[in-house]
């Protein structure tokens, strides 16, 4: 760390710590061996279960391990568990997993091994009939059971859990795929408008979330299919958001990319001319933007492609020519991929 005086250490220390670190790594590679050798033999016991647990607190990314794991349940475990032992073992490996992500929030393994928990989650057994007729009373049938009572429990707690771990890092994209797997799976249906409210709650916190930005589109595309959102509407709506974000911190990317979703593939002319208009009064602002320099260009190809003859095509052509020119300048490191562009321009439209 800077600032902090760095402590020589005696040999004698630095072989002490040498000597440690040697004999973990050797206790390491020790049960990786007795492991392995397990797995090879099919041994699904109880015992090789809890050497996988003490293993993948080591090395959570050990991916083979989660396999094992698995199959030890499935194979030793579950067919001499009841519906009840099952779901009380699978709640176990979640809340291990959550540990675990705590300290590894990245790690795809945990992750998966956290939603095969949630998909084996069994049903609600349904209790028996009670018959009393023996006892002079009427046989009387019991109260059903939602049978999927257990999973809709456990499917509300990752959402709970997932938006936490959004709190620590409104940014873990593997946090935020998990969450639209949840959303698409889960039992129990989340308003479409409760997940678009969200997305705004983590828009405006910080717009250069990229993660949420994508999300939203997700959301927005279900909703106009759906018919629950109108499209025309709502894309003005979203077009205030993301002129907002651009003045805000034009140097995102994240912003930007949404906005070209937001435009999408067929504008109107008096759309792009609108944007292009709205994207020039900020490159006044901010002249050495590259994004808002790549945008133009964009939109300015998008209006040859559509609406080349409503538009004076050579000064629209110039215009791309003079932004790529600078984009070299502004940009240095990608000179040959504007150089590149700008050929490709003068070849398709000149």
């Amino acid at each position: 760390m800077h600032g902090v005086k760095r402590v020589r250490q005696s040999p004698e220390a630095l072989a002490a710590k040498k000597e440690k670190e040697q004999a973990k790594l050797n206790s390491y590679l020790e049960l990786t061996q007795t492991i392995l050798a397990k797995k090879k033999s099919k041994d699904w016991s109880g015992e090789a279960f809890d050497l996988t647990t003490k293993l993948l607190q080591v090395n959570p990314e050990f991916y083979t391990v989660w396999n094992y794991r698995r199959d030890i349940l499935l194979n030793g475990t579950f067919p001499r568990s009841s519906p009840q032992e099952i779901n009380d073992i699978l709640s176990s490996e979640l809340h291990i997993t959550t540990t675990a992500l705590k300290q590894h929030p990245k790690v795809y393994w945990i992750w998966n091994h956290r939603r095969w928990c949630l998909a084996s989650i069994p049903d609600v057994p349904q209790p028996a009939a009670v018959d009393e007729q023996e006892q002079g009373q009427a046989s009387t049938e019991p109260a059903e059971v939602d049978p999927r009572g257990w999973q809709k429990a456990a499917w509300d707690r990752e959402m709970y859990i997932v938006e936490k771990m959004l709190d620590a890092d409104p940014r873990n994209f593997h946090a935020w795929n998990y969450r639209r797997y949840i959303l698409s799976e889960s039992p129990t249906p989340r308003p479409l408008s409760a997940e678009l409210a969200y997305t705004t709650k983590k828009i405006e916190s910080n717009f250069s979330n990229f993660s949420a930005w994508h999300q939203r589109s997700k959301v927005y595309a279900q909703m106009w299919e759906s018919g629950e959102a109108d499209v025309e509407g709502s894309k003005e709506a979203e077009f205030d958001l993301v002129l907002n974000a651009m003045y805000t911190d034009p140097d995102d990317q994240s912003v930007w990319v949404y906005h070209r979703w937001l435009v999408g593939k067929t504008p109107s002319l008096a759309l792009l001319q609108r944007e292009i208009k709205a994207i020039q009064e900020l490159l006044d602002e901010q002249p050495d933007s590259k994004w808002c320099m790549e945008s133009l260009v964009h939109y300015k190809q998008l209006l040859l492609q559509r609406h080349r003859s409503e538009v004076n095509s050579k000064e629209v052509i110039g215009d791309c020519s003079r932004l790529l020119r600078e984009l070299r300048s502004v940009d240095p490191d990608r000179r040959a991929r504007y150089a590149e562009l700008e050929e490709k321009l003068l070849a398709a439209f000149a």
